[in-house]
């Protein structure tokens, strides 16, 4: 029998950081607008070497704007909704997780230098990148996918260009 792993406590820098595109968080309107994941100065632009070659990225990044008290470990409704499921933590996909890190994947339009100009990405500006690397297809789910009825509902105007956006 294996004995059950102890969390563990580790750091991580940032790589870089988004400038420019959404200004506030939203849960809509995501769409159509382009900012920068600028690598840090200490990172040579031979670290992104052949990656204008993919479409679309894996950028793991930091809910900066969020508080340890946002974090909600228990059931909730997607978006307060009540006609939606209470679900866990790990079920939703916001910034009331433990370590607050969200995971995108946005289209590449071009690097330059130390900037890798993007669209379709949902974070702020000022927003701390982690992690990137390339999108590969052949990496991503193997089998069927399937997500719950609502999903679909929630989520339908996420990426609706933000111009879209009613002011």
């Amino acid at each position: 029998m294996t004995k059950q792993a102890e969390p563990q406590r580790f750091e991580v820098e940032s790589i870089a950081t988004v400038v420019g595109g959404h200004s506030a968080p939203g849960d809509d309107y995501q769409g159509a607008v382009e900012s920068i994941i600028r690598l840090h100065q200490k990172y040579s632009q031979e670290t992104l070497a052949g990656l204008q070659s993919f479409s679309h990225l894996v950028v793991t990044w930091r809910f900066h704007r969020a508080s340890p008290d946002d974090v909600a470990l228990h059931l909730r409704s997607p978006r307060g909704n009540p006609a939606w499921p209470a679900t866990g933590t790990f079920a939703h996909r916001n910034h009331r997780r433990p370590n607050q890190l969200g995971t995108s994947y946005p289209r590449l339009l071009k690097v330059e230098g130390r900037d890798l100009h993007v669209t379709d990405f949902d974070a702020v500006d000022g927003t701390p990148v982690i992690d990137l690397a390339p999108w590969y297809p052949i990496m991503g789910p193997r089998g069927g996918v399937f997500t719950p009825d609502y999903v679909e509902e929630m989520l339908s105007r996420y990426w609706a260009p933000a111009a879209e956006r009613e002011h």
